[in-house]
């Protein structure tokens, strides 16, 4: 059982909560079984605390709604806000502390018509470590990849929703940069937050607030004499267009970008009035980024998917491959999954590709130009996975979009 529903029920009454045991219990709650997120919303009758494990919530437990007002306000003071502002949205951040399980927290406040819902993101150093050879990479992508970031100049474009591991393979990239040349290469990022601090790596973190936007912290930066560049996210067509002058400049620009699709960044990138043929000239690669939970190896049965799924695979495929899902044990809190591996699709920047680029092909066609050169699609890269039990085809569905067949 939990500690938050243990100290919960410990208590007679209510009023006799104290309300940092509580707050400090549903941290270590969120800890302890490795989540990303605990989300903290008032409900029509309860306030509802669920935390994002493997990248889907899950509810920890449901407090009475006159405690909202006393849990924010802990939470509040925890990350230094303001605590009597309710009705706008406020930003801070806790540090690791061992009252509540030695992680750091990122904590979003937002008001809502029931109140304030608190989002708490966890960072614990001690669960991450930023080894490419351990992010799940298919063999021919990982050696790809490492090609691109081996050069001495272009822009590396990863692309993906939020939390489908950009940050962890980038932070892996300039790591295996480090590891691979030592003090012999100058490396400077600039992030929006900075998430955990790399050791051999100059690391700043932008301020809106002050006037040290992604713009000007890049123009700064490149009188800095860095081989290698890391931008948090390209958000804007002035920070676009610096990332893209940088790439051509001789330095190796890697960022993030957010597209519907992998070939979808060039018209992303178009959109925010970039030539293509300085987009042909600068992107070194693409990568589609997507997490997938794995299966609990203590809970795995074969299970055979439904007429639908089945009806998204080749014949071939079906005959040849054993499918399995897990039925959900205490190793994996009843899920059937413990744990997650990434999916990928990278687009190299061929000279095909940067032909189509200048043509400004939709990028249906350019997609479709890049599978021909060699492509492994993100579809392929899961159904991968399945061939070898890693994943189920349930979460291939619910991660990988049907249109990226």
């Amino acid at each position: 059982m939990d500690l938050t529903t243990n100290y919960l029920r410990s208590v007679d009454s209510n009023e006799n909560i104290d309300i940092a045991i509580l707050v400090n219990n549903i941290i270590l709650d969120a800890v302890g079984q490795q989540s990303s997120d605990i989300h903290v919303e008032p409900w029509e009758n309860t306030i509802a605390v669920r935390i994002r494990v493997s990248g889907i919530l899950q509810e920890l437990t449901h407090l009475p709604l006159e405690l909202l007002d006393r849990i924010t306000g802990r939470i509040k003071v925890m990350a230094d806000l303001v605590t009597y502002e309710s009705e706008l949205p406020q930003e801070g951040r806790a540090p690791a502390s061992p009252e509540f399980g030695n992680v750091e927290l990122r904590v979003s406040v937002f008001p809502t018509v029931r109140g304030e819902k608190v989002v708490v993101r966890l960072f614990d150093p001690r669960n991450r470590s930023f080894d490419l050879k351990t992010l799940g990479f298919e063999p021919d992508t990982l050696e790809q990849f490492m090609k691109l970031i081996r050069r001495p100049s272009g822009l590396i474009l990863l692309n993906g929703p939020t939390g489908s591991g950009k940050t962890t393979a980038i932070y892996s990239a300039l790591c295996h940069l480090v590891e691979t040349h030592g003090p012999t290469v100058s490396i400077s990022t600039v992030e929006d937050p900075v998430e955990f601090n790399l050791p051999m790596i100059s690391q700043s973190q932008i301020s809106n607030s002050r006037g040290f936007t992604y713009p000007k912290a890049l123009r700064s930066l490149m009188r800095q004499d860095p081989e290698a560049i890391m931008i948090g996210e390209i958000r804007d067509p002035e920070t676009a267009s610096i990332a893209v002058q940088a790439g051509l400049t001789g330095h190796m620009v890697i960022s993030t970008i957010h597209s519907d699709s992998t070939a979808g960044v060039y018209a992303r990138l178009i959109n925010m009035n970039i030539e293509p043929f300085l987009l042909a000239s600068s992107i070194a690669g693409v990568l589609g980024l997507r997490l997938l939970r794995t299966i609990c190896e203590h809970c795995k049965v074969e299970a055979q998917p439904n007429s639908e799924q089945l009806g998204l695979l080749p014949d071939e495929f079906v005959q040849t491959t054993t499918f399995y899902t897990g039925q959900g044990c205490d190793h994996c809190a009843d899920t059937g999954y413990h744990g997650r591996v990434a999916v990928t699709e990278l687009l190299m920047s061929d000279e095909v590709t940067r032909e189509g680029v200048i043509q400004k092909m939709r990028t249906r066609k350019l997609r479709d130009l890049a599978i021909d050169q060699g492509m492994t699609t993100l579809w392929q890269n899961a159904l991968a996975k399945v061939q070898r039990g890693v994943t189920s085809m349930d979460e291939v569905v619910r991660v990988v979009a049907v249109d990226q067949l």
